[in-house]
């Protein structure tokens, strides 16, 4: 196996960004050592985004949130991680 380099010190994430689009990490990380890591206090990244619904469905949310004590718009995000998540699985099963 050959000798890994050194990672730099970063400033900051932009510059983290800009080195890593343009190395291969393969040079300074050996993968096959690697393992799993779960970060159970990290919060994703969120992002506000423009959307229009119809009136009609933000009642039918507002009702379905009401019914079980959530606030809408947390109601969408779960709605559309399980579609997602089901979307994800059928392609996954599709390339294997």
């Amino acid at each position: 196996m050959k000798k890994l380099k050194k990672i730099p010190n970063f400033k900051n994430e932009d510059e983290e960004f800009e080195f890593w689009s343009t190395h291969d990490s393969t040079e300074y990380i050996n993968w096959k050592k690697s393992g799993r890591v779960i970060f159970p206090n990290l919060k994703p990244t969120t992002k506000s985004i423009p959307i229009r619904f119809p009136l009609y469905m933000i009642e039918e949310l507002k009702y379905l949130a009401n019914r079980n004590n959530v606030p809408y718009q947390s109601l969408i995000k779960v709605y559309l991680d399980e579609r997602l998540r089901q979307e994800l699985n059928k392609k996954k099963k599709k390339v294997s």
